[in-house]
């Protein structure tokens, strides 16, 4: 299945529950204070789908949601795999994912019919875009070679209206231009220690990125938002726990002026998380294409 979703009344992709009195910290929290796990929006509902267990509450996420509705359809016990486990608030628009079912259709098959049956059990925020039948020894992690991820940034400071819960918010102008020749030195093989959060949970801090472009884009005619989008491209071949949030921030500290292209080097070099920037908000970062083997 390819899949896009808006994340902001998602805890991320992957099911998760919580003891209750741990919920109800995270929702007390503000976003600048630590996780955000609860949105700031006051017209959005509590982002739980039930009780799993005495005292434990079962958190709203992307896999949760869709494996109901596929549930649902095909009337058996089934287990989706995603490719990516992106985070609360963060959206996709080709986020893939894989479950096994008792089918005989063919290899490479489109199921536009299982499509509409899914997405008629959905709710708004997310949508199943294609469905097809997989080799079954297919695996949506193990067998992906790059994703590439785009990360979108309000240009002058105004406040988002339409666009707030996917755009982030800087509240000076930046430089778009040295934020892409220091975006230069990302692309390539090395150690991105200083490009991690605490608790990655890996064994290596090696990636590959592939590219890391900076962009502007014009506003569209009528847009209440300003000038234009300054847009974050970083595709890879994998990535650690907010590794792509903290290349934004980075890339915006060097936008203000704070950060030189030589620092970012350093950065890469000596693996340390102070030297790098801060990890931007999730509402800024949208999921937008994974490859495997075999595609064009």
């Amino acid at each position: 299945m390819t899949i896009a979703y808006d994340g902001t009344a998602f805890h991320g992709w992957q099911k998760q529950d919580l003891p209750a009195a741990q919920y109800e910290q995270f929702k007390s929290e503000r976003a600048d204070g630590g996780p955000r796990v609860m949105p700031e929006r006051a017209d959005l509902p509590e982002l739980i789908v039930g009780v799993r267990d005495p005292g434990r509450v079962r958190l709203r996420t992307v896999q949760e949601v869709v494996e109901r509705a596929v549930r649902e359809v095909v009337r058996e016990p089934v287990h989706i795999l995603g490719a990516s486990r992106t985070d609360t608030g963060v959206h996709a628009l080709a986020q893939c994912a894989a479950f096994t079912t008792s089918d005989e259709r063919e290899t490479g098959a489109p199921d536009d019919r299982l499509v509409r049956a899914i997405n008629s059990r959905l709710a708004d925020d997310v949508i199943v875009r294609a469905c097809e039948r997989v080799r079954d020894d297919f695996d949506p992690i193990r067998d992906c070679e790059s994703k590439g991820y785009r990360y979108s940034i309000l240009d002058g400071g105004v406040r988002p209206l339409f666009e707030r819960a996917r755009v982030a918010r800087v509240q000076v102008d930046l430089d778009v231009e040295a934020m892409a020749r220091a975006g230069e030195l990302i692309v390539g093989e090395h150690d991105f220690a200083a490009f991690a959060s605490a608790g990655h949970g890996r064994e290596s801090t090696v990636r590959t990125v592939l590219g890391c472009a900076v962009r502007w884009r014009e506003a569209e005619e009528g847009s209440v938002h300003g000038r234009g989008v300054i847009e974050i491209e970083v595709s890879g071949t994998g990535f650690l726990y907010n590794m792509v949030r903290i290349i934004a921030g980075t890339l915006v500290e060097v936008g203000k002026g704070k950060m030189t292209r030589e620092q970012v080097g350093e950065a890469l070099a000596r693996g340390e998380r102070g030297l790098a920037g801060a990890t931007m908000a999730a509402e800024g970062l949208c999921l937008m294409w994974i490859r495997y083997r075999g595609d064009e």
